[in-house]
């Protein structure tokens, strides 16, 4: 690697929605700094499934049922 060319790449804290909290390595801030997620694996729909509706907006779904014949 070529010299004063990279940023520092040092230990922080990151602290996720439910207060744990674990140490990683980044380019972010400076040595000891601390990230508090407000989005995370514990809290996102994404990933907990929560939350996840269908929305037959203006008909969408009973058209292509219709068009497609399906009942249901």
């Amino acid at each position: 690697m070529k010299k004063n060319i990279h940023p520092d790449y040092h230990e922080i804290s990151v602290v996720l929605t439910d207060g744990t909290s674990f140490k990683t390595k980044s380019t972010f801030g400076k040595m000891g700094d601390v990230i508090n997620l407000d989005i995370d694996p514990l809290s996102h729909p994404a990933w907990t499934g929560a939350g996840q509706k269908l929305v037959d907006t203006a008909g969408q779904i009973s058209k292509f049922n219709k068009r497609y014949n399906i009942k249901g």
